[in-house]
């Protein structure tokens, strides 16, 4: 039977992770993530785990590698600033197909910025963020349960892939309390770990590398990465509501879903007839549901906690005769459903 917990977005990120297996965590605390790592250096010996806090998100992401690397399940988060500075190293684990799961509970920026909640990272989070030419998957819970349940999801999609992957929330969602659904963790069918750096005692030894100096090599590698995250693409996830008589879409993630779900029933409320588009894997981003929908509906608002970044995503996938519109909130306070809604009336 399932329990139902009260708990914070921070802490059942970590309890999920804990349940599907993670036993290596390394960080360096900021805020608005720090509940993460306390959870786990209170929480991880119970598993017969690792916590270490690092002297750096530097030294944090390359604990990390060597961690995947020997097979373990292992797991790291930050916040923006922390997450630009693993950059070097989530592209070292893609370059070398490891495995890792790296939490960016997102705060103000550019530069040191705020703690206030913000979407800025798009951008980073789906581009790749470091050096080459790689892919994560990136998952954006908008919810309690979902930082959860994600989370649990998220080590066994960066085992299958054996690629990093980001999950991004915010400092909305880090810091809000919400009843959680207790659900068990249901592993999916993975491969076996034959590639891990266990010792080569009656085997040829294993190599995990990301340099590649012979003529052709990189290419060749380049182009098996590249192969893989094709394949990523059918891992698309997303939530469709009130569209069947919509005229017009919302597109939202994350916090700002939340608010444009409670817009849309103000909306609804006064006759106007829209539906909501959220992504939950931002990358692969689901652009084939957004073309099918812009099929039949014309009219689109992305709305972000950031000056315009998403909407670029929005904007690509949608037919050529549909209409994108973009209403931002840059940091400070998430914007309010009545400001969503008076952004609807003005393109409905």
């Amino acid at each position: 039977m399932e329990k139902r917990l009260f708990m914070k977005g921070n802490e059942a990120l970590a309890y999920g992770a804990i349940k599907a297996g993670c036993r290596y965590y390394f960080g360096y605390p900021i805020t608005p993530q720090n509940d993460i790592p306390e959870y786990f250096s209170k929480h991880m010996s119970e598993a017969e785990g690792c916590f270490i806090q690092a002297e750096s998100e530097v030294a944090s992401i390359n604990m990390i590698l060597g961690a995947s690397a020997g097979g373990a399940r292992a797991m790291t988060s930050s916040s923006s600033p922390g997450i630009s500075l693993m950059q070097e190293g989530i592209s070292y684990l893609a370059g070398s197909e490891l495995p890792a799961v790296i939490v960016n509970i997102t705060r103000s920026g550019p530069g040191l910025g705020g703690i206030s909640a913000s979407q800025g990272d798009y951008f980073q989070a789906t581009r790749g963020g470091g050096h080459g030419d790689y892919r994560t998957i990136v998952l954006a819970p908008h919810s309690v349960q979902e930082m959860h349940d994600l989370t649990m999801l998220a080590f066994d999609l960066a085992d299958l892939y054996r690629n990093p992957l980001l999950i991004l929330g915010d400092a909305v969602l880090g810091q809000m309390y919400e009843t959680l659904e207790d659900r068990p963790y249901r592993a999916l069918e993975l491969p076996p770990k034959n590639w891990t750096l266990t010792g080569a005692s009656g085997r040829n030894p294993n190599l995990i590398k990301s340099l590649y100096l012979k003529e052709g090599e990189m290419e060749k590698h380049n182009w098996k990465l590249f192969e893989k995250y094709q394949r990523m693409k059918k891992e698309v996830r997303y939530e469709i509501s009130q569209a069947e008589d919509a005229r017009m879409i919302v597109a939202a993630f994350g916090t700002s879903a939340r608010v444009a779900k409670s817009a849309i029933q103000i909306a609804r409320a006064q006759g106007i007839k829209v539906g909501l588009f959220r992504p939950i894997t931002l990358y692969p981003f689901p652009d084939q549901v957004l073309l099918d929908l812009s099929r039949r509906v014309k009219k689109f608002l992305s709305v972000e906690m950031n000056t315009g970044q998403m909407v670029e995503d929005v904007k690509l996938s949608v037919a050529r005769d549909a209409d994108v519109h973009f209403h931002g909130h840059p940091p400070g306070s998430p914007p309010d459903p009545e400001e969503v809604f008076e952004a609807i009336q003005k393109v409905y």
